[in-house]
């Protein structure tokens, strides 16, 4: 069967128990598990796919919960390393009265950081996905791995996608983050990308900028804008738009990586998952908008994997 293979940070997110109030002044937390890449691979495990993460813990006990978390949910965990060179990562959230987020990092470096490419035991086949982010293509020896990563799904002709999911504070420069991010898009088949990512890389938010980000291996780019919700993009221009769910949030972590798990657990399940670029152009709308109504469903409880809704649930509401 199709599987994703998630591969980058998990960490522990501190989440506030008080709204409406500054990192600062925040008396109590809630730990959860996090982490774009172990958010995406148990949104797919989630909705009934099938996926690993690929990354490596701290010997400690936010590494157990992470661990045991992942597994709970369904995920591939054997792709999981443990080491007692650095803690696993962890990050403090506060949120505003409308559930979104302020985060601080406590990284410096943690265990996913130390990753090494020579570990790495990867069997892709042509119809696996791999889905990675930015935040651990700072330079590290996780930054190789996912070089490794990347071209050993090249060779299997499977499908890559990339969310660059943009952390300003973890980057020594913002002009480092955007010449890494702009070098790492074009190994992608499919580029998320959300509005504010988009005004930081290109200047601008208009179609032209979208088609500025077609280059090298990208066919398909999805476009966010949050509660405006998304559109799918070709070389040819938007093919499809869907203007998202209305709902009551709670707390908007994970929200994105929610909607592109969904994207990926389509691919996944899809008759002609092997060939995506197809199966996009042929499905966009519904993908769209089984997508919006999954990272909907998410933002209205709060933490990203505990948010995370079920194939029955996604059902229920798109039908209501």
């Amino acid at each position: 069967m199709a599987k994703l293979y998630a591969i980058g940070e998990a960490l522990i997110d501190f989440i506030p128990q008080t709204r409406d109030v500054e990192l600062k002044d925040v008396k109590e937390f809630e730990p959860q598990v996090g982490g774009a890449p172990a958010n995406v691979a148990s949104c797919v495990a989630r909705l009934g796919g099938e996926s690993a993460l690929i990354t490596q813990l701290g010997q400690d006990a936010f590494g157990d919960l992470i661990e045991e978390t992942l597994q709970k949910q369904g995920v591939d965990t054997t792709s999981i390393s443990r080491t007692d060179e650095a803690n696993t990562g962890l990050a403090f959230v506060s949120l505003t009265a409308s559930g979104e987020r302020d985060f601080a990092f406590y990284r410096k470096p943690s265990a996913d950081m130390l990753l090494e490419a020579s570990t790495l035991k990867l069997n892709f086949q042509s119809d696996d996905i791999l889905h990675f982010c930015s935040v651990d293509l700072i330079p590290s020896p996780m930054k190789k791995a996912h070089i490794e990563a990347i071209e050993q799904m090249e060779k299997a002709n499977g499908t890559i996608i990339f969310d660059p999911n943009l952390r300003f504070p973890l980057w020594p420069s913002v002009d480092e983050l955007k010449k890494t991010v702009l070098a790492f898009m074009p190994k992608a088949h499919i580029v998320k990308i959300a509005d504010e990512e988009l005004i930081y890389l290109t200047g601008s938010e208009d179609e032209e900028s979208i088609q500025q980000l077609f280059k090298g291996n990208t066919q398909v780019i999805i476009y966010t804008e949050g509660a405006k919700g998304a559109s799918i993009y070709t070389q040819q221009g938007k093919i499809a738009q869907h203007e998202g769910y209305k709902s009551k949030v709670q707390d908007t972590t994970g929200a994105g990586d929610a909607f592109i798990g969904a994207i990926i657990y389509q691919l996944l399940t899809g008759q002609a998952h092997n060939q995506s670029f197809d199966y996009i152009q042929q499905n966009a709308q519904s993908m769209l908008t089984f997508s919006n109504a999954v990272a909907s469903l998410s933002t209205t409880k709060e933490g990203a994997i505990g948010s995370l809704p079920t194939l029955a649930e996604v059902n229920e509401f798109m039908e209501s």
